[in-house]
């Protein structure tokens, strides 16, 4: 890296997506093409968002389509510097770059996504391929990874490992998200498996975003009322005695062009804190909100402003990241602020 180091780095894969708009998978003819990843789009959103310098820390095949994600991601204003390049065999036999196809859904019709990701470039990681001591030494004080990362391979979960020790180390603050996806764990142990490497890696983090993961409740899957979310929040805690923070979405759908929308946070000082409620919240492209919710929090928090505050910008800006297509947040600082405080969706001139 050249000049200033980034302030956030994450770790994990970076896709591209395949977008076809208000069509199907099954159909389409055209696709709009983005980037995506679970942890990388919380860097990409605390960059163009909020302003912070962030990098990715990833690996890409070095073929025509992984320097379309390259490029990409440079447009997002994130620092590139942390790919790891593997050379490309021709046909990707031992190594390749991953692919998802996402249906926005539309009324009674929910999104989909379909990827295709074995084999990556990423997924092939392994303890000692990233010099974490030199990356932490150059000033990053925050670290993010999490479970879409860590389910890709048995080799993933030790690099996330070793990369939030070596944060640790160097005292940056480290979060985590589990994140679950059914069809990583498919024939690898399934939920179970996968809240176990949760609950190891979790206890390496400061902040832990979707923590009811870690209670057995996937957010968005049930309704989950105001008391159990405490409940459910406090059994975390019981579990993961070092954690600072505890952070959720909360989301009902009632279709999926409508959302009821919040979030709930516990930590040691605030004790339980409620977010703010978006009942009846329309959505044109639900993919990346939780994503858009953690970078939220995570500049809160970084920048001081409290839980209940951080809550609230990840509220909003998980809003707003629904309202645009793509994994990625299209929205602004001053959009954030003005959603909390109170704005609305009048016509601005």
């Amino acid at each position: 890296m050249t000049g200033r180091g980034p302030e956030v780095v994450a770790l994990g894969e970076v896709m591209l997506r395949f977008d076809p708009g208000e069509g199907r998978i099954r159909t389409a003819r055209t696709f709009q093409v983005w980037e995506g990843g679970g942890e990388y789009n919380v860097v990409r959103g605390l960059r163009r968002c909020f302003g912070l310098r962030t990098a990715v820390a990833t690996a890409l095949v070095d073929n025509e389509v992984g320097r379309l994600t390259e490029d990409l991601i440079l447009q997002g204003g994130v620092d590139n510097s942390l790919i790891r390049w593997v050379p490309a065999d021709g046909i990707g036999r031992a190594a390749r770059n991953g692919l998802n196809f996402v249906e926005r859904g539309f009324g009674i019709r929910g999104a989909l996504g379909v990827s295709d990701r074995a084999n990556t470039a990423v997924s092939q990681l392994r303890p000692g391929d990233i010099d974490w001591d030199s990356v932490f030494s150059t000033g990053a004080r925050w670290f993010h990874t999490g479970g879409i990362f860590a389910g890709l391979s048995d080799t993933t979960v030790q690099v996330a490992e070793e990369a939030m020790t070596a944060a640790r180390r160097h005292g940056a603050t480290v979060s985590y998200d589990p994140n679950y996806r059914p069809s990583l764990w498919a024939g690898r142990g399934g939920p179970e498996r996968a809240r176990e490497v949760d609950l190891r890696l979790a206890r390496h983090a400061d902040v832990v975003v979707g923590a009811l993961g870690l209670a057995g409740v996937r957010p968005g899957a049930v309704r989950v009322g105001p008391d159990e979310v405490s409940q459910a929040l406090s059994e975390v805690v019981d579990r993961l005695p070092g954690v600072r923070v505890l952070a959720t979405t909360l989301r009902g759908v009632p279709s999926a062009g409508v959302n009821d929308w919040t979030s709930a946070a516990w930590s040691a000082k605030a004790g339980f804190v409620a977010g703010p409620e978006m009942p009846g919240l329309h959505v044109l492209d639900r993919v990346g909100s939780g994503d858009g919710f953690a970078a939220g929090l995570i500049y809160g928090l970084h920048t001081g402003t409290g839980l209940e505050r951080a809550l609230a910008y990840g509220t909003a800006h998980g809003a707003l990241t629904m309202t645009t297509p793509g994994d990625v947040s299209m929205a602004s600082l001053a959009e954030v602020e003005a959603l909390v405080g109170g704005g609305s969706a009048h016509v601005r001139r």
